[in-house]
């Protein structure tokens, strides 16, 4: 079977890909989604000034805010309707998975299958909703205060401004969600981290036109120019290593007789990966950690003063902004691992199938030493996602080079497309195997 797979895998061509009409589909329907998110990104917010606006945040654009921009794929520098982008949605779902974890009834509601699984889905949509209002809230009060030489970024600034921007960006928000959902059943990949992919390519290419001319200015030595692309490439190389880098475990089955004849007593393996959690830890962090940190540098300016303090400690890299980001990885790397991968489940599936790893008796010492291998990979996985995150962040706001070439861009990007490529191969292959099915029969009736 496994030969059979790499077969059809190795001759895969464009005319596999021409005549894969449901993939087509897939991926026409997946552009024009990502397309719209795009256009959303340049509708601005009634009563903004993007002039002054734009002022503003090219001055900001080293901190916190520049770093939420990036994700929001520039909304937030243009102050748009996608301006909170799809943060909330995240946030809400990492509560509900936190919940499901620690409340009874929302374990239980998880354990009801696909009918608690909807509800799961409806109670984070109420939730995305009130954290979408209060960040919004947030940032409507930020921007009042926001001023340049040029004058107020908002032009009639009061309680009717606040409720058009409170509406229009939580609406852009659920849209956002609404559309990432879209994407997941109808395109091909992971609806929400495409959008976040989707905005962070869209300024790659000014970040390196931008890269470029800081070296023509002589901001930037050519030879450090040349150092941050070597450790670009350097960190795409460990990250794609990495993530395809697995701990196998062997796992065999017993022989049995049935007749005169005897079956099993092959062996397979078990594929456990460095880092099962992917890129989903930065997303989290990031989310939970850059949305707080975004309104209160927005309202650094206009309230108390221990928001100032607090926007000072909590800048892009400051100590305890690096030091609270690298807890959040640390701790979603192993909260999210726990949620995909059930060592107890896991040793009941093989003796239930009469599988057994060599030298670990079946059932409760088998679950006991899958947990131990995979928490030391986790522990392995976090170190890594930690360092990709922090070293690259630590030179780039150093040295005021775009946040484009960050290990958390890359880190995003390289991910999100090697999965959406290995779904891609999947239709492909599920395709190619379909007209293998009608091929045998056609010439089964042909016989």
């Amino acid at each position: 079977m496994a030969s059979a797979a790499e077969q059809l895998a190795a001759n895969m061509n464009f005319g596999a890909f021409n005549k894969a009409t449901e993939l087509k589909k897939r991926l026409w329907f997946t552009l024009g989604a990502l397309i719209v998110y795009r256009l959303g990104t340049y509708i601005p917010l009634p009563g903004i000034d993007p002039v002054i606006l734009e002022d503003i945040f090219r001055q900001q654009a080293g901190g916190i805010l520049g770093m939420f921009n990036m994700f929001a794929g520039g909304a937030l520098g243009r102050m748009t309707i996608f301006a909170l982008n799809i943060m909330p949605y995240i946030s809400a779902a990492i509560i509900m998975q936190l919940m499901t974890s620690i409340s009874p009834t929302m374990a239980q509601l998880k354990k009801e299958g696909e009918q608690g699984r909807k509800k799961i889905n409806q109670y984070t949509r109420y939730l995305t909703v009130l954290i979408a209002t209060m960040q919004a809230y947030g940032i409507a009060v930020g921007i009042e205060g926001m001023t340049s030489s040029a004058g107020a970024a908002v032009t009639d600034p009061g309680a009717f401004f606040r409720f058009t921007t409170v509406v229009t960006l939580v609406g852009g928000t659920m849209f956002l969600m609404w559309l990432g959902e879209q994407i997941t059943a109808r395109g091909v990949g992971n609806g929400i981290s495409l959008i976040i992919f989707a905005g962070i390519v869209a300024g790659l290419p000014s970040a390196l036109a931008g890269t470029l001319e800081l070296g023509r200015t002589g901001a930037l030595s050519t030879g450090f120019i040349a150092f941050l692309l070597v450790m670009a490439i350097v960190v795409i190389y460990a990250i794609v290593f990495v993530e395809r880098a697995q701990r196998r475990l062997i796992v065999q089955y017993p022989k049995r007789q049935q007749g005169n004849k005897m079956y099993g007593g092959e062996s397979s393996h078990l594929p456990l990966k460095i880092n099962t959690s992917g890129v989903i830890p930065l997303i989290f962090a990031s989310s939970l950690l850059l949305m707080p940190t975004t309104v209160i540098s927005l309202m650094a300016n206009t309230g108390p003063e221990w928001l100032t303090t607090v926007s000072a400690y909590m800048g892009r890299g400051q100590f305890a902004y690096n030091l609270t980001y690298s807890l959040l990885i640390a701790f979603f790397a192993f909260f999210y691992t726990s949620v995909v991968f059930n060592p107890e489940e896991t040793a009941d599936n093989l003796k239930k199938y009469g599988g057994f790893i060599p030298g670990i008796r079946p059932g409760k010492n088998t679950a006991e030493y899958l947990e131990f291998v995979l928490t030391r990979l986790t522990v392995v996985g976090a170190l890594y996602l930690v360092i990709v995150a922090l070293l690259p962040e630590m030179l780039i706001s150093r040295f005021n080079v775009p946040f484009f070439f960050g290990g958390t861009s890359l880190l995003i990007v390289v991910t999100v497309t090697m999965d959406t490529v290995a779904q891609v191969q999947s239709h492909l292959l599920s395709h190619q195997y379909e007209g293998l099915i009608k091929k045998s029969r056609l010439k089964g009736r042909r016989g």
